[in-house]
């Protein structure tokens, strides 16, 4: 299995710390407000990784970490400490937001179909690991005190720019880091690792610290719950691009100094989701939620179907024709696999033709989790020569890492038709019988007599692959 690996800027074999292991972390969402469909996209992307890894065998450990202390995001579009800013137009405290917001985030986690990690960790449940550990940082002499805040001393690491070729003049790391033109700072791209002092003076929740009453930044959290739950060596850590500087930059920087060691192997970044107007931003007022999706009709499976279609290190452009596309194919393939379903009869699996045909959705998982590339390969199922028992076997084998549902909304769909089907008079049912029997015998004309006899009592049929469907007219 091969991984993209952002440190490196290459496509490099998986090889995990501890064979057959892997400790996998996910940057999770801050909850001040609904995730938007941008946001989920890198958790749907996230989730196949972690389902692939289990599917060829591994042991897989999952953390994520939910961000409930008031502070900037990665997107730093605001400058605002999002938690109380959300607090304050629900006129709610903090905490009340922070549970509603998260119970929220895992609703819409298990309407796309993505497994909640094994290990979820809130950062105010955490102050004092990341107490422990700046304190350790001070002592190594990584993070000095200023102005009443702790900062990681930049200078100090042989690189700090790890996923690029950087330079200070080339990033504003103060404005990104929400302590933009703090004069307190030894090197512009220096970071807070606790506020005792912030322009934030009305925030919220305030901890007692070595350095005074004040609150975490934000990366010193992923460092933190990371190692709490993972230990000092990580395999994959995931999360959008844009978490990739300052967020990941500084995780690397403050957990690597920590514990003197390199951290984590391998870097999977998933890019934006863009609408015509550029990347999905709440502060621009581009809003789409999982909500509004159903609100206007689409199952959110649909939309997770999308997001397969296209690799994670592409840019993925949203707008309402492509995602009706989206639910034109995966509405197709329902149908098609409620044919097979039709059609099964008493022959088993082909054990053969099983394991042959598979080998084209595990080349493309392998090759970078090419989701586009194995949706392919689920079509190429419904070609392949085998009997219908195969392949509704290999629809359900892959279905274990793409999790679309499609067996279970075949049947759903069969069911659907049975029932409409049930309200047809007898003599219509009667009819389409001996229209069928017509069409087996090549009586062409008999056929659209009877067709028009059964138009004229208020019917319409309709030729599918699962057969002939009748509805009112």
């Amino acid at each position: 299995m091969k991984l993209y690996n952002s440190l490196s800027h290459k496509v490099e074999e998986f090889v995990p710390n501890e064979a057959g292991k892997v400790a996998m972390y996910t940057c999770g969402p801050t909850v001040y407000h609904f995730a938007h469909i941008g946001n989920l996209r890198s958790y749907i992307m996230e989730d196949v990784l972690e389902k692939y890894l289990r599917f060829v065998g591994y042991d897989v450990k999952r953390v994520m970490n939910i961000t409930d202390v008031g502070h900037l995001t990665s997107d730093g579009d605001t400058g605002d400490d999002k938690m109380l800013k959300g607090a304050k137009r629900e006129h709610k405290t903090v905490m009340e937001i922070a549970e509603f917001y998260t119970k929220a985030f895992f609703d819409d986690c298990a309407k796309l179909n993505i497994k909640t990690p094994d290990a979820v960790e809130p950062a105010t449940h955490c102050i004092d690991e990341f107490i422990r550990v700046i304190s350790s940082l001070i002592e190594k002499g990584y993070a000095y005190e200023a102005g009443g805040n702790i900062y990681f001393d930049t200078s100090r690491l042989d690189k700090y720019y790890v996923f690029g070729d950087f330079n200070e003049d080339d990033l504003e790391v103060g404005v990104r880091d929400g302590v933009e033109e703090d004069g307190n700072k030894r090197n512009k791209a220096d970071f807070v690792l606790w506020f005792t002092k912030s322009k934030f003076d009305d925030q919220e929740l305030k901890w007692e610290s070595p350095w005074g009453l004040g609150y975490p930044g934000w990366h010193i959290e992923c460092s933190c719950i990371s190692m709490k739950h993972l230990g000092e060596h990580l395999d994959i850590h995931c999360g959008g691009i844009d978490n990739q500087f300052p967020h990941h930059t500084n995780e690397i920087a403050q957990s690597e100094a920590f514990l003197g060691h390199k951290w984590c192997n391998y870097w999977f970044h998933v890019h934006h989701l863009n609408t015509t107007g550029g990347k999905m931003s709440k502060s621009k007022g581009e809003f789409l939620t999982v909500s509004l999706l159903e609100e206007k009709g689409y199952d959110p499976i649909v939309y997770r179907f999308f997001c397969l279609q296209s690799h994670y290190r592409k840019s993925l452009v949203f707008d309402w024709e492509n995602l009706d596309n989206a639910k034109q194919a995966f509405d197709k393939l329902v149908t098609r696999t409620a044919a097979l379903i039709a059609e099964k009869d008493a022959a088993g699996v082909d054990k053969e033709a099983f394991d042959r045909i598979k080998t084209g959705f595990t080349a493309a998982m392998d090759d970078d989790i090419n989701t586009s590339n194995a949706v392919t390969a689920l079509y190429d199922v419904f070609k392949a020569d085998t009997n219908a028992a195969t392949k509704l076997a290999l629809i359900d084998d892959y279905d274990k890492v793409l999790s679309l549902g499609i067996t279970e909304k075949a049947e759903a769909y069969i069911r659907s038709q049975e029932d409409a089907q049930s309200d047809i008079p007898e003599e219509v049912l009667e009819l389409v019988e001996q229209r069928k029997a017509a069409r087996k015998d090549k009586n062409f004309a008999l056929a659209d007599e009877l067709r028009d006899r059964i138009s004229e009592l208020g019917y319409v049929i309709r030729e599918t692959r699962q057969g002939t469907e009748i509805s009112r007219k």
